[in-house]
Protein backbone atom coordinates (compact mmCIF):
# COMPACT_ATOMS: atom_id res chain seq x y z
CA UNK A 1 0.00 0.00 0.00
CA UNK A 2 1.45 3.33 -1.11
CA UNK A 3 1.79 5.95 1.58
CA UNK A 4 1.42 9.67 1.05
CA UNK A 5 4.56 11.67 0.59
CA UNK A 6 6.01 13.11 3.73
CA UNK A 7 7.34 16.61 4.08
CA UNK A 8 5.86 20.07 4.02
CA UNK A 9 2.52 19.12 2.42
CA UNK A 10 2.01 16.25 4.81
CA UNK A 11 2.76 18.50 7.74
CA UNK A 12 0.23 21.05 6.49
CA UNK A 13 -2.45 18.40 6.05
CA UNK A 14 -1.86 17.12 9.57
CA UNK A 15 -3.35 20.38 10.87
CA UNK A 16 -6.50 20.95 8.81
CA UNK A 17 -8.05 22.76 11.77
CA UNK A 18 -5.99 25.84 10.93
CA UNK A 19 -7.63 26.22 7.52
CA UNK A 20 -11.09 25.74 9.00
CA UNK A 21 -10.35 28.31 11.69
CA UNK A 22 -9.09 30.78 9.06
CA UNK A 23 -12.23 30.61 6.93
CA UNK A 24 -14.42 30.74 10.04
CA UNK A 25 -12.65 33.91 11.21
CA UNK A 26 -13.09 35.42 7.73
CA UNK A 27 -16.84 34.70 7.75
CA UNK A 28 -17.25 36.15 11.26
CA UNK A 29 -15.24 39.28 10.34
CA UNK A 30 -17.17 39.87 7.11
CA UNK A 31 -20.48 39.30 8.86
CA UNK A 32 -19.49 41.73 11.61
CA UNK A 33 -18.53 44.29 8.98
CA UNK A 34 -21.88 43.80 7.27
CA UNK A 35 -23.85 44.50 10.44
CA UNK A 36 -21.54 47.36 11.40
CA UNK A 37 -22.12 49.04 8.03
CA UNK A 38 -25.89 48.77 8.44
CA UNK A 39 -26.27 47.13 5.01
CA UNK A 40 -27.51 43.64 5.84
CA UNK A 41 -29.06 42.90 2.45
CA UNK A 42 -27.62 43.19 -1.07
CA UNK A 43 -28.47 46.37 -2.91
CA UNK A 44 -31.01 45.67 -5.66
CA UNK A 45 -30.92 47.01 -9.21
CA UNK A 46 -33.57 49.19 -10.78
CA UNK A 47 -35.25 46.18 -12.42
CA UNK A 48 -35.96 44.71 -8.97
CA UNK A 49 -36.27 47.71 -6.65
CA UNK A 50 -37.19 50.72 -8.78
CA UNK A 51 -35.46 54.08 -8.38
CA UNK A 52 -35.22 57.57 -9.89
CA UNK A 53 -35.37 58.54 -13.57
CA UNK A 54 -33.75 61.80 -14.72
CA UNK A 55 -34.37 63.32 -18.16
CA UNK A 56 -31.66 65.68 -19.42
CA UNK A 57 -32.05 67.89 -22.47
CA UNK A 58 -29.06 69.08 -24.51
CA UNK A 59 -28.83 72.87 -24.76
CA UNK A 60 -26.69 74.30 -27.60
CA UNK A 61 -24.26 77.11 -26.98
CA UNK A 62 -24.95 80.33 -28.91
CA UNK A 63 -23.91 79.84 -32.52
CA UNK A 64 -23.15 76.12 -32.02
CA UNK A 65 -26.53 74.51 -32.67
CA UNK A 66 -24.87 71.88 -34.87
CA UNK A 67 -22.96 70.57 -31.82
CA UNK A 68 -26.03 68.52 -30.85
CA UNK A 69 -25.34 65.46 -32.98
CA UNK A 70 -25.16 61.71 -32.52
CA UNK A 71 -21.40 61.69 -31.91
CA UNK A 72 -21.52 64.26 -29.10
CA UNK A 73 -24.63 62.67 -27.56
CA UNK A 74 -22.95 59.23 -27.52
CA UNK A 75 -19.83 60.79 -26.00
CA UNK A 76 -21.93 62.45 -23.30
CA UNK A 77 -23.67 59.13 -22.52
CA UNK A 78 -20.30 57.39 -22.20
CA UNK A 79 -18.90 60.06 -19.85
CA UNK A 80 -22.05 60.13 -17.70
CA UNK A 81 -22.07 56.35 -17.49
CA UNK A 82 -18.44 56.25 -16.32
CA UNK A 83 -19.09 58.96 -13.74
CA UNK A 84 -22.00 57.23 -12.03
CA UNK A 85 -21.19 53.64 -12.96
CA UNK A 86 -17.39 53.60 -13.02
CA UNK A 87 -16.96 49.90 -12.19
CA UNK A 88 -19.95 48.82 -14.29
CA UNK A 89 -21.91 47.08 -11.51
CA UNK A 90 -23.90 49.89 -9.87
CA UNK A 91 -26.78 49.30 -12.31
CA UNK A 92 -27.25 52.97 -13.16
CA UNK A 93 -28.60 53.10 -16.72
CA UNK A 94 -27.68 55.94 -19.08
CA UNK A 95 -29.15 56.01 -22.58
CA UNK A 96 -30.23 58.46 -25.27
CA UNK A 97 -33.86 59.21 -26.09
CA UNK A 98 -34.45 60.88 -29.40
CA UNK A 99 -31.88 63.37 -30.66
CA UNK A 100 -31.66 65.79 -27.73
CA UNK A 101 -32.50 63.88 -24.53
CA UNK A 102 -30.60 61.52 -22.24
CA UNK A 103 -32.38 59.30 -19.71
CA UNK A 104 -30.56 58.35 -16.50
CA UNK A 105 -32.15 55.63 -14.35
CA UNK A 106 -30.72 55.44 -10.82
CA UNK A 107 -31.52 52.38 -8.63
CA UNK A 108 -33.14 52.77 -5.25
CA UNK A 109 -30.50 52.98 -2.53
CA UNK A 110 -28.13 55.16 -4.59
CA UNK A 111 -27.44 58.73 -3.56
CA UNK A 112 -29.68 60.23 -6.24
CA UNK A 113 -28.72 63.83 -5.44
CA UNK A 114 -25.03 63.04 -5.92
CA UNK A 115 -25.78 61.14 -9.12
CA UNK A 116 -27.85 64.07 -10.44
CA UNK A 117 -24.94 66.40 -9.80
CA UNK A 118 -22.47 64.06 -11.51
CA UNK A 119 -24.42 63.39 -14.70
CA UNK A 120 -25.23 67.03 -15.44
CA UNK A 121 -22.04 68.75 -14.31
CA UNK A 122 -19.77 69.77 -17.17
CA UNK A 123 -16.65 69.74 -14.95
CA UNK A 124 -14.87 72.44 -16.93
CA UNK A 125 -11.58 73.03 -15.15
CA UNK A 126 -9.29 75.97 -15.80
CA UNK A 127 -6.20 77.38 -14.14
CA UNK A 128 -6.37 81.18 -14.39
CA UNK A 129 -4.00 83.86 -13.03
CA UNK A 130 -5.50 86.07 -10.32
CA UNK A 131 -5.45 89.77 -11.26
CA UNK A 132 -7.41 91.15 -8.29
CA UNK A 133 -9.46 89.78 -5.41
CA UNK A 134 -11.30 90.96 -2.33
CA UNK A 135 -13.88 89.71 0.14
CA UNK A 136 -17.36 90.12 -1.28
CA UNK A 137 -20.19 91.86 0.57
CA UNK A 138 -22.53 89.77 2.66
CA UNK A 139 -22.07 86.58 4.66
CA UNK A 140 -21.68 83.24 2.99
CA UNK A 141 -24.07 80.48 3.82
CA UNK A 142 -22.86 77.56 1.70
CA UNK A 143 -20.55 74.84 2.90
CA UNK A 144 -16.82 75.52 2.88
CA UNK A 145 -15.18 75.08 -0.46
CA UNK A 146 -11.89 73.20 -0.79
CA UNK A 147 -8.50 74.80 -0.98
CA UNK A 148 -5.57 73.56 -3.00
CA UNK A 149 -1.86 73.03 -2.60
CA UNK A 150 0.76 72.35 -5.19
CA UNK A 151 2.57 69.03 -4.92
CA UNK A 152 4.69 68.86 -8.01
CA UNK A 153 7.83 68.01 -6.07
CA UNK A 154 9.04 68.04 -2.52
CA UNK A 155 11.18 71.09 -3.13
CA UNK A 156 8.40 72.98 -4.83
CA UNK A 157 5.93 72.02 -2.17
CA UNK A 158 8.10 73.45 0.59
CA UNK A 159 8.26 76.81 -1.14
CA UNK A 160 4.81 77.02 -2.64
CA UNK A 161 2.07 78.21 -0.31
CA UNK A 162 -1.58 77.32 -0.33
CA UNK A 163 -4.01 79.99 0.72
CA UNK A 164 -7.77 79.78 0.69
CA UNK A 165 -7.92 83.26 2.16
CA UNK A 166 -5.75 85.97 0.65
CA UNK A 167 -3.39 87.86 2.87
CA UNK A 168 -4.02 91.45 3.71
CA UNK A 169 -1.76 92.52 0.88
CA UNK A 170 -3.93 90.56 -1.53
CA UNK A 171 -6.93 92.74 -0.84
CA UNK A 172 -6.90 95.85 -3.01
CA UNK A 173 -6.86 99.00 -0.99
CA UNK A 174 -6.67 101.34 -3.94
CA UNK A 175 -9.26 102.24 -6.50
CA UNK A 176 -10.34 100.12 -9.42
CA UNK A 177 -7.81 101.89 -11.57
CA UNK A 178 -5.00 99.61 -10.45
CA UNK A 179 -7.19 96.62 -11.07
CA UNK A 180 -8.05 97.88 -14.53
CA UNK A 181 -4.38 98.45 -15.31
CA UNK A 182 -3.62 94.85 -14.23
CA UNK A 183 -6.34 93.50 -16.49
CA UNK A 184 -5.17 95.67 -19.40
CA UNK A 185 -1.55 94.63 -18.99
CA UNK A 186 -2.48 90.95 -18.79
CA UNK A 187 -4.56 91.15 -21.95
CA UNK A 188 -1.80 92.97 -23.82
CA UNK A 189 0.80 90.39 -22.81
CA UNK A 190 -0.76 87.80 -25.12
CA UNK A 191 -3.03 86.51 -22.35
CA UNK A 192 0.02 85.45 -20.33
CA UNK A 193 1.13 87.20 -17.14
CA UNK A 194 4.82 87.86 -16.98
CA UNK A 195 7.32 90.06 -15.23
CA UNK A 196 6.36 92.84 -17.59
CA UNK A 197 2.65 92.59 -16.82
CA UNK A 198 2.87 95.87 -14.93
CA UNK A 199 3.94 97.43 -18.20
CA UNK A 200 4.99 101.03 -18.53
CA UNK A 201 2.85 103.70 -20.09
CA UNK A 202 5.06 103.63 -23.20
CA UNK A 203 3.94 100.02 -23.91
CA UNK A 204 0.35 101.13 -23.62
CA UNK A 205 0.90 104.08 -25.87
CA UNK A 206 2.39 101.93 -28.60
CA UNK A 207 -0.89 100.10 -29.18
CA UNK A 208 -3.04 101.19 -32.08
CA UNK A 209 -5.98 103.51 -31.25
CA UNK A 210 -8.59 100.91 -32.27
CA UNK A 211 -6.99 98.12 -30.22
CA UNK A 212 -6.55 100.47 -27.28
CA UNK A 213 -10.16 101.57 -27.32
CA UNK A 214 -11.35 97.95 -27.62
CA UNK A 215 -9.17 96.89 -24.69
CA UNK A 216 -10.30 99.86 -22.64
CA UNK A 217 -13.94 98.99 -23.30
CA UNK A 218 -13.41 95.35 -22.27
CA UNK A 219 -11.50 96.46 -19.20
CA UNK A 220 -14.20 98.93 -18.22
CA UNK A 221 -16.87 96.25 -18.63
CA UNK A 222 -14.87 93.81 -16.52
CA UNK A 223 -14.31 96.42 -13.82
CA UNK A 224 -18.01 97.21 -13.76
CA UNK A 225 -18.89 93.52 -13.40
CA UNK A 226 -16.34 93.12 -10.62
CA UNK A 227 -17.56 96.18 -8.73
CA UNK A 228 -21.21 95.12 -8.96
CA UNK A 229 -20.57 91.44 -8.15
CA UNK A 230 -21.96 90.27 -4.81
CA UNK A 231 -20.83 86.69 -4.31
CA UNK A 232 -23.06 86.29 -1.26
CA UNK A 233 -26.02 86.30 -3.68
CA UNK A 234 -26.57 82.83 -5.17
CA UNK A 235 -28.01 84.19 -8.43
CA UNK A 236 -25.10 86.61 -8.80
CA UNK A 237 -22.63 83.75 -8.27
CA UNK A 238 -24.34 81.65 -10.92
CA UNK A 239 -24.24 84.52 -13.41
CA UNK A 240 -20.63 85.52 -12.69
CA UNK A 241 -18.45 84.93 -15.72
CA UNK A 242 -21.28 83.28 -17.64
CA UNK A 243 -20.46 83.00 -21.33
CA UNK A 244 -16.79 83.88 -20.83
CA UNK A 245 -14.42 82.06 -23.16
CA UNK A 246 -11.20 80.44 -21.87
CA UNK A 247 -9.11 83.07 -23.67
CA UNK A 248 -11.03 85.93 -22.04
CA UNK A 249 -10.50 87.56 -18.68
CA UNK A 250 -13.48 87.08 -16.40
CA UNK A 251 -14.89 87.48 -12.91
CA UNK A 252 -15.62 84.62 -10.51
CA UNK A 253 -16.53 83.77 -6.93
CA UNK A 254 -14.98 81.41 -4.40
CA UNK A 255 -14.94 80.59 -0.69
CA UNK A 256 -12.08 81.24 1.68
CA UNK A 257 -11.12 79.34 4.81
CA UNK A 258 -13.19 81.72 6.95
CA UNK A 259 -16.34 80.64 5.10
CA UNK A 260 -16.59 84.01 3.38
CA UNK A 261 -17.34 84.58 -0.28
CA UNK A 262 -14.57 86.22 -2.22
CA UNK A 263 -14.70 87.77 -5.70
CA UNK A 264 -11.96 87.71 -8.29
CA UNK A 265 -10.79 89.21 -11.55
CA UNK A 266 -9.11 86.37 -13.42
CA UNK A 267 -6.91 86.41 -16.49
CA UNK A 268 -7.21 84.09 -19.50
CA UNK A 269 -6.98 80.36 -18.81
CA UNK A 270 -3.44 78.97 -19.04
CA UNK A 271 -4.17 75.29 -18.29
CA UNK A 272 -7.47 73.47 -18.77
CA UNK A 273 -9.05 70.19 -17.74
CA UNK A 274 -7.87 68.31 -20.84
CA UNK A 275 -4.32 68.81 -19.60
CA UNK A 276 -5.11 66.76 -16.49
CA UNK A 277 -4.00 63.18 -17.17
CA UNK A 278 -5.27 61.56 -14.00
CA UNK A 279 -7.10 62.55 -10.85
CA UNK A 280 -7.75 60.41 -7.80
CA UNK A 281 -9.02 60.81 -4.25
CA UNK A 282 -6.57 59.80 -1.53
CA UNK A 283 -6.49 60.10 2.23
CA UNK A 284 -3.42 62.19 3.01
CA UNK A 285 -1.91 61.03 6.29
CA UNK A 286 1.47 62.68 5.69
CA UNK A 287 0.24 66.25 6.15
CA UNK A 288 -2.96 65.36 8.03
CA UNK A 289 -4.92 67.08 5.26
CA UNK A 290 -7.59 64.38 5.23
CA UNK A 291 -9.20 63.51 1.90
CA UNK A 292 -7.52 65.25 -1.02
CA UNK A 293 -7.69 65.08 -4.82
CA UNK A 294 -4.37 64.65 -6.59
CA UNK A 295 -3.97 65.63 -10.23
CA UNK A 296 -1.32 64.45 -12.65
CA UNK A 297 -0.80 66.54 -15.78
CA UNK A 298 -0.02 65.38 -19.30
CA UNK A 299 3.42 66.23 -20.67
CA UNK A 300 1.93 69.21 -22.49
CA UNK A 301 -0.06 70.24 -19.43
CA UNK A 302 2.97 69.87 -17.15
CA UNK A 303 4.94 72.26 -19.38
CA UNK A 304 2.12 74.81 -19.40
CA UNK A 305 1.69 74.48 -15.64
CA UNK A 306 5.43 74.93 -15.08
CA UNK A 307 5.51 77.98 -17.38
CA UNK A 308 2.56 79.75 -15.74
CA UNK A 309 3.79 79.10 -12.19
CA UNK A 310 7.25 80.33 -13.19
CA UNK A 311 5.76 83.58 -14.51
CA UNK A 312 3.44 84.03 -11.54
CA UNK A 313 6.35 83.60 -9.12
CA UNK A 314 7.81 86.87 -10.40
CA UNK A 315 4.66 88.85 -9.55
CA UNK A 316 3.56 90.53 -6.34
CA UNK A 317 0.45 89.57 -4.40
CA UNK A 318 -2.27 88.92 -5.46
CA UNK A 319 -0.90 88.49 -9.00
CA UNK A 320 1.41 85.70 -7.85
CA UNK A 321 -1.66 83.51 -7.27
CA UNK A 322 -3.45 81.24 -9.70
CA UNK A 323 -7.09 80.26 -9.34
CA UNK A 324 -8.31 76.71 -9.86
CA UNK A 325 -11.71 77.32 -11.43
CA UNK A 326 -14.19 74.45 -11.60
CA UNK A 327 -17.40 75.16 -13.50
CA UNK A 328 -16.97 78.90 -13.00
CA UNK A 329 -16.25 78.75 -9.26
CA UNK A 330 -12.84 79.26 -7.67
CA UNK A 331 -12.08 76.26 -5.51
CA UNK A 332 -8.57 77.42 -4.57
CA UNK A 333 -6.17 80.34 -5.13
CA UNK A 334 -2.68 79.24 -3.99
CA UNK A 335 0.26 81.63 -4.29
CA UNK A 336 3.47 80.63 -6.04
CA UNK A 337 7.06 81.40 -5.07
CA UNK A 338 8.83 79.40 -7.79
CA UNK A 339 8.07 77.36 -10.90
CA UNK A 340 6.38 74.03 -10.16
CA UNK A 341 7.66 71.68 -12.84
CA UNK A 342 6.92 68.26 -11.33
CA UNK A 343 3.72 67.83 -13.34
CA UNK A 344 1.30 67.19 -10.48
CA UNK A 345 -0.88 69.13 -8.06
CA UNK A 346 -3.16 68.46 -5.12
CA UNK A 347 -6.52 69.95 -4.17
CA UNK A 348 -7.15 69.74 -0.43
CA UNK A 349 -9.78 71.09 1.91
CA UNK A 350 -12.74 69.98 3.96
CA UNK A 351 -13.42 66.99 1.73
CA UNK A 352 -15.41 63.95 2.78
CA UNK A 353 -14.62 60.66 1.05
CA UNK A 354 -17.61 60.78 -1.29
CA UNK A 355 -17.03 64.44 -2.15
CA UNK A 356 -13.37 63.83 -2.99
CA UNK A 357 -14.16 60.76 -5.07
CA UNK A 358 -16.93 62.60 -6.90
CA UNK A 359 -14.59 65.46 -7.83
CA UNK A 360 -11.86 63.03 -8.89
CA UNK A 361 -14.34 61.16 -11.11
CA UNK A 362 -15.45 64.33 -12.86
CA UNK A 363 -11.87 65.44 -13.46
CA UNK A 364 -10.73 61.99 -14.59
CA UNK A 365 -13.59 61.38 -17.00
CA UNK A 366 -13.47 64.82 -18.55
CA UNK A 367 -15.93 67.51 -19.50
CA UNK A 368 -19.19 66.85 -21.28
CA UNK A 369 -19.14 67.95 -24.93
CA UNK A 370 -22.58 69.55 -24.48
CA UNK A 371 -24.46 71.53 -21.85
CA UNK A 372 -27.54 69.83 -20.39
CA UNK A 373 -30.48 71.08 -18.41
CA UNK A 374 -32.58 68.89 -16.15
CA UNK A 375 -35.95 68.47 -17.80
CA UNK A 376 -37.68 66.15 -15.32
CA UNK A 377 -37.02 63.92 -12.31
CA UNK A 378 -39.48 61.10 -11.59
CA UNK A 379 -39.68 58.12 -9.27
CA UNK A 380 -40.06 54.82 -11.13
CA UNK A 381 -41.34 51.47 -9.88
CA UNK A 382 -39.47 48.22 -10.36
CA UNK A 383 -39.30 47.25 -14.03
CA UNK A 384 -39.70 43.57 -13.18
CA UNK A 385 -40.88 43.78 -9.59
CA UNK A 386 -40.89 41.43 -6.66
CA UNK A 387 -42.75 38.69 -8.54
CA UNK A 388 -39.85 38.13 -10.94
CA UNK A 389 -37.33 38.17 -8.10
CA UNK A 390 -39.50 35.72 -6.19
CA UNK A 391 -39.67 33.47 -9.24
CA UNK A 392 -35.90 33.66 -9.69
CA UNK A 393 -35.30 32.73 -6.07
CA UNK A 394 -37.72 29.80 -6.38
CA UNK A 395 -35.84 28.61 -9.47
CA UNK A 396 -32.57 28.84 -7.53
CA UNK A 397 -34.04 26.95 -4.58
CA UNK A 398 -35.33 24.19 -6.89
CA UNK A 399 -31.90 23.90 -8.54
CA UNK A 400 -30.18 23.75 -5.17
CA UNK A 401 -32.64 21.14 -3.91
CA UNK A 402 -32.04 18.93 -6.98
CA UNK A 403 -28.28 19.17 -6.47
CA UNK A 404 -28.63 18.21 -2.81
CA UNK A 405 -30.93 15.26 -3.65
CA UNK A 406 -28.41 14.01 -6.21
CA UNK A 407 -25.55 14.35 -3.73
CA UNK A 408 -27.45 12.48 -0.99
CA UNK A 409 -28.52 9.62 -3.28
CA UNK A 410 -25.17 9.16 -4.97
CA UNK A 411 -22.59 10.18 -2.34
CA UNK A 412 -24.57 9.46 0.84
CA UNK A 413 -22.37 10.44 3.82
CA UNK A 414 -20.06 12.50 1.63
CA UNK A 415 -23.06 14.69 0.77
CA UNK A 416 -22.84 16.17 4.29
CA UNK A 417 -19.42 17.62 3.43
CA UNK A 418 -20.72 18.93 0.11
CA UNK A 419 -23.80 20.52 1.67
CA UNK A 420 -21.71 22.15 4.40
CA UNK A 421 -19.39 23.54 1.70
CA UNK A 422 -22.35 24.89 -0.27
CA UNK A 423 -23.66 26.63 2.84
CA UNK A 424 -20.26 28.24 3.51
CA UNK A 425 -20.05 29.38 -0.11
CA UNK A 426 -23.58 30.79 0.04
CA UNK A 427 -22.82 32.66 3.28
CA UNK A 428 -19.65 34.20 1.84
CA UNK A 429 -21.45 35.19 -1.37
CA UNK A 430 -24.32 36.85 0.51
CA UNK A 431 -22.10 38.77 2.93
CA UNK A 432 -19.69 39.97 0.24
CA UNK A 433 -22.55 41.10 -2.03
CA UNK A 434 -24.08 43.02 0.87
CA UNK A 435 -20.75 44.75 1.55
CA UNK A 436 -20.12 45.53 -2.14
CA UNK A 437 -23.30 47.63 -2.22
CA UNK A 438 -21.99 50.51 -0.09
CA UNK A 439 -18.34 50.11 -1.17
CA UNK A 440 -18.48 49.92 -4.99
CA UNK A 441 -22.25 50.47 -5.40
CA UNK A 442 -22.79 46.92 -6.65
CA UNK A 443 -26.45 46.29 -7.43
CA UNK A 444 -27.97 42.84 -7.70
CA UNK A 445 -30.14 42.63 -10.81
CA UNK A 446 -31.92 39.63 -12.33
CA UNK A 447 -28.97 38.58 -14.56
CA UNK A 448 -26.74 38.72 -11.46
CA UNK A 449 -29.18 36.41 -9.67
CA UNK A 450 -28.87 34.04 -12.65
CA UNK A 451 -25.08 34.18 -12.28
CA UNK A 452 -25.38 33.17 -8.62
CA UNK A 453 -27.65 30.24 -9.57
CA UNK A 454 -25.19 29.05 -12.23
CA UNK A 455 -22.47 29.18 -9.57
CA UNK A 456 -24.25 26.44 -7.60
CA UNK A 457 -23.38 23.98 -10.37
CA UNK A 458 -19.78 25.22 -10.60
CA UNK A 459 -19.28 24.80 -6.84
CA UNK A 460 -20.90 21.35 -6.76
CA UNK A 461 -18.74 20.27 -9.70
CA UNK A 462 -15.59 20.93 -7.65
CA UNK A 463 -16.82 18.66 -4.86
CA UNK A 464 -17.69 15.90 -7.33
CA UNK A 465 -14.22 16.02 -8.89
CA UNK A 466 -12.60 15.64 -5.47
CA UNK A 467 -14.94 12.85 -4.31
CA UNK A 468 -14.46 10.85 -7.51
CA UNK A 469 -10.69 11.07 -7.21
CA UNK A 470 -10.96 9.67 -3.66
CA UNK A 471 -13.19 6.85 -4.87
CA UNK A 472 -10.70 6.01 -7.64
CA UNK A 473 -7.96 5.63 -5.05
CA UNK A 474 -10.18 3.37 -2.92
CA UNK A 475 -10.94 1.24 -5.97
CA UNK A 476 -7.20 0.72 -6.31
CA UNK A 477 -7.19 -0.89 -2.90
CA UNK A 478 -6.06 2.01 -0.68
CA UNK A 479 -7.56 2.88 2.66
CA UNK A 480 -9.33 6.23 3.10
CA UNK A 481 -6.66 8.45 4.70
CA UNK A 482 -3.93 7.79 2.11
CA UNK A 483 -6.62 7.87 -0.59
CA UNK A 484 -7.62 11.41 0.40
CA UNK A 485 -4.03 12.66 0.36
CA UNK A 486 -3.21 10.99 -2.98
CA UNK A 487 -6.47 12.13 -4.60
CA UNK A 488 -6.09 15.80 -3.63
CA UNK A 489 -3.17 16.81 -5.95
CA UNK A 490 -4.94 15.45 -9.04
CA UNK A 491 -8.31 16.89 -8.02
CA UNK A 492 -6.72 20.23 -7.20
CA UNK A 493 -5.26 20.59 -10.69
CA UNK A 494 -8.59 19.77 -12.31
CA UNK A 495 -10.52 22.19 -10.06
CA UNK A 496 -8.08 25.04 -10.70
CA UNK A 497 -8.16 24.56 -14.48
CA UNK A 498 -11.96 24.37 -14.50
CA UNK A 499 -12.38 27.47 -12.33
CA UNK A 500 -9.77 29.37 -14.35
CA UNK A 501 -11.75 28.74 -17.54
CA UNK A 502 -14.97 29.89 -15.85
CA UNK A 503 -13.31 33.01 -14.44
CA UNK A 504 -11.69 33.83 -17.79
CA UNK A 505 -15.08 33.59 -19.51
CA UNK A 506 -16.63 35.85 -16.86
CA UNK A 507 -13.79 38.39 -17.19
CA UNK A 508 -14.06 38.54 -20.99
CA UNK A 509 -17.84 38.88 -20.74
CA UNK A 510 -17.48 41.69 -18.21
CA UNK A 511 -15.00 43.59 -20.39
CA UNK A 512 -16.76 43.32 -23.76
CA UNK A 513 -20.34 43.89 -22.59
CA UNK A 514 -22.25 46.74 -20.97
CA UNK A 515 -25.34 47.13 -18.83
CA UNK A 516 -27.03 44.26 -17.07
CA UNK A 517 -24.86 41.56 -18.66
CA UNK A 518 -21.93 42.93 -16.67
CA UNK A 519 -23.87 42.12 -13.50
CA UNK A 520 -24.10 38.47 -14.60
CA UNK A 521 -20.39 38.36 -15.46
CA UNK A 522 -19.36 40.04 -12.20
CA UNK A 523 -21.39 37.62 -10.06
CA UNK A 524 -20.13 34.61 -11.99
CA UNK A 525 -16.51 35.70 -11.56
CA UNK A 526 -16.99 36.44 -7.85
CA UNK A 527 -18.59 33.07 -7.09
CA UNK A 528 -15.90 31.26 -9.09
CA UNK A 529 -13.19 32.83 -6.93
CA UNK A 530 -15.14 31.92 -3.81
CA UNK A 531 -15.37 28.31 -5.04
CA UNK A 532 -11.57 28.08 -5.01
CA UNK A 533 -11.44 29.57 -1.51
CA UNK A 534 -14.08 27.20 -0.14
CA UNK A 535 -12.59 24.04 -1.69
CA UNK A 536 -9.06 24.81 -0.45
CA UNK A 537 -9.88 26.19 3.00
CA UNK A 538 -13.00 24.22 3.91
CA UNK A 539 -13.83 21.18 1.79
CA UNK A 540 -10.35 19.60 1.73
CA UNK A 541 -9.56 20.20 5.45
CA UNK A 542 -13.01 18.93 6.45
CA UNK A 543 -12.53 15.79 4.33
CA UNK A 544 -9.15 15.21 5.99
CA UNK A 545 -10.77 15.38 9.43
CA UNK A 546 -13.69 13.13 8.41
CA UNK A 547 -11.27 10.52 7.04
CA UNK A 548 -10.12 9.96 10.61
CA UNK A 549 -13.63 9.12 11.78
CA UNK A 550 -14.58 5.47 12.01
CA UNK A 551 -17.81 5.97 10.02
CA UNK A 552 -15.88 7.01 6.91
CA UNK A 553 -12.55 5.24 7.56
CA UNK A 554 -14.18 1.80 7.88
CA UNK A 555 -16.19 2.32 4.71
CA UNK A 556 -19.69 2.22 6.22
CA UNK A 557 -22.33 1.37 3.65
CA UNK A 558 -23.90 4.85 4.10
CA UNK A 559 -20.60 6.71 4.03
CA UNK A 560 -20.41 6.76 0.24
CA UNK A 561 -16.99 5.16 0.47
CA UNK A 562 -17.87 1.48 0.92
CA UNK A 563 -15.09 -0.48 -0.86
CA UNK A 564 -17.47 -3.30 -1.78
CA UNK A 565 -20.01 -0.99 -3.43
CA UNK A 566 -17.16 0.75 -5.26
CA UNK A 567 -15.74 -2.55 -6.55
CA UNK A 568 -12.41 -2.10 -4.82
CA UNK A 569 -9.59 -4.48 -5.62
CA UNK A 570 -8.26 -6.49 -2.75
CA UNK A 571 -5.03 -5.06 -1.44
CA UNK A 572 -1.93 -6.59 -2.91
CA UNK A 573 -0.06 -8.58 -0.30
CA UNK A 574 3.31 -10.24 -0.71
CA UNK A 575 3.39 -13.93 0.18
CA UNK A 576 6.35 -16.20 0.75
CA UNK A 577 6.99 -19.06 -1.60
CA UNK A 578 6.40 -22.40 0.03
CA UNK A 579 9.71 -24.07 0.71
CA UNK A 580 10.42 -27.38 -0.97
CA UNK A 581 9.85 -30.39 1.29
CA UNK A 582 13.03 -31.59 2.87
CA UNK A 583 14.29 -34.92 1.61
CA UNK A 584 14.33 -37.56 4.25
CA UNK A 585 17.54 -39.32 4.71
CA UNK A 586 17.54 -43.02 4.86
CA UNK A 587 19.23 -44.53 7.73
Amino acid sequence: MAAPKKGRSASAQSKPGRSLALILIAIVALTGGMFASGHTTPRLGIDLAGGTSITLEAVPEPGQESAINKTNMDTAVDIMNRRVNGLGVSETEVQTQGTRNIIVNIPKGTNSEEARAQVGTTAKLYFRPVLATEISAGAATASPSPSASSSSSSKATDKATSSSSPSSSATPSSSATSQGRAVTDALKADSTPSASSSASSSATASASPSASSSTDAATAKLEAQYTALNCADEKARAAAGQGAKPEDATVACGKNSSNQWQKYILGPAQVDGTDVKKAQAIYNTTTAAGWTVTMEFTSKGAKKFGDITGQLAQQTSPQNQFAIVLDGEVVSDPSVSEALTGGSAEISGNFGQEEAQSLANMLSYGALPLTFKEQSVTTVTAALGGDQLHAGLIAGAIGLALVIIYLVLYYRGLSLIAIASLLVSAALTYVIMSLLGPTIHFALNLPAVCGAIVAIGITADSFIVFFERIRDEIREGRTLRPAVERAWPRARRTILVSDFVSFLAAAVLFIVTVGKVQGFAFTLGLTTLLDVVVVFLFTKPLMTIMARRKFFADGHSWSGLDPKRLGAKPPLRRTRRPSAPAETKEA
